[in-house]
């Protein structure tokens, strides 16, 4: 065997480390993307579950707790007009359903914190409109300036710890921006990513970084899954899915239909008055 054969061999072998080492590398970066495009998705469901839930409750707890009073009042009119024991027991029963006043623990929870009064509160003791929660799902504009910025700042797109946590602390302020659906804080917060350092260049990293880092971003994904079937499984999540593409009008929807539902039950406790 000549000398040239051991050198074409070596030079071939190391060819194809080089591309298995460059598909390793196309494969983590590709990988590296669609987790952030799910975290994205993730965390802009997130924010319509908590917006949607906070609507929910404002608009239409109201109307439930109506529900709940004239079912109380029909079980009790009817047990007056009977005496009936079963209807008697009904009737407690149903007025044991109808939420309670609250005692003064409870009617302050969630109004004093660190800071004293919440602005919600302050509003109410001062009789100042109260400022009424975002909507469910934020702008359309709110939502593409969060997408860039989380595509572009991620921290999972930096090598070097420092640049990893400064991305993650700079990540932590443009996702309350977005769950406030606030786009001038989204707008200031983009400009700043902008002037800011420049991310630092890749450098090639060996096979078992590589390796190491699919399974990191494998092992992440399977969290956030979890996470997303949690938010989908709940109530509120269901209920969202109904409506994808305006879950706002899907409040109103439910409102109309709890309205319909009152109309009833008042027609037929004033027979029962008669």
């Amino acid at each position: 065997m000549s000398d040239a054969e051991p050198q074409a061999e070596s030079h071939d072998r190391s060819q194809e480390e080089a591309q298995a080492a460059e598909r390793l590398e196309r494969a983590v970066r590709a990988a590296e993307q669609a987790l952030i495009e799910f975290e994205i998705a993730v965390e802009t469901f997130r924010v319509e579950v908590e917006n949607f839930s906070r609507l929910h409750h404002q608009r239409l707890g109201p109307m439930y707790s109506r529900l709940d009073e004239l079912d109380a009042l029909i079980a009790e009119a009817v047990a007056a007009r009977t005496g009936d024991p079963e209807d008697i027991r009904k009737a407690r029963e149903a007025r044991g359903l109808v939420q309670p006043m609250p005692g003064v623990e409870e009617l302050f929870h969630g109004w004093i914190d660190s800071d004293g009064l919440s602005p919600e509160a302050a509003a109410m003791l001062t009789e100042r409109p109260v400022q009424p929660p975002p909507r469910v799902r934020p702008s359309e504009e709110a939502r593409r300036i969060y997408r860039e910025l989380a595509r572009k700042a991620h921290p999972d797109l930096a090598e070097e710890e420092a640049e990893r946590e400064r991305r993650g602390a700079f990540i932590v302020r443009v996702n309350a921006a977005y769950a406030a659906g606030d786009e001038e804080a989204l707008r200031a917060l983009a400009e700043e990513w902008e002037a800011g350092p420049p991310p630092p260049e890749r450098r090639a990293s060996p096979s078992e970084e590589l390796y190491a880092r699919l399974e990191w971003l494998a092992e992440r994904k399977e969290m956030l899954a979890a996470v997303a079937a949690e938010l989908e499984s709940s109530a509120i999540g269901a209920m969202i899915k109904m409506a994808p593409e305006d879950p706002d009008r899907l409040l109103d929807e439910i409102a109309e239909q709890l309205l319909a539902q009152a109309a009833e039950k008042e027609a037929r406790l004033a027979e029962l008055a008669r």
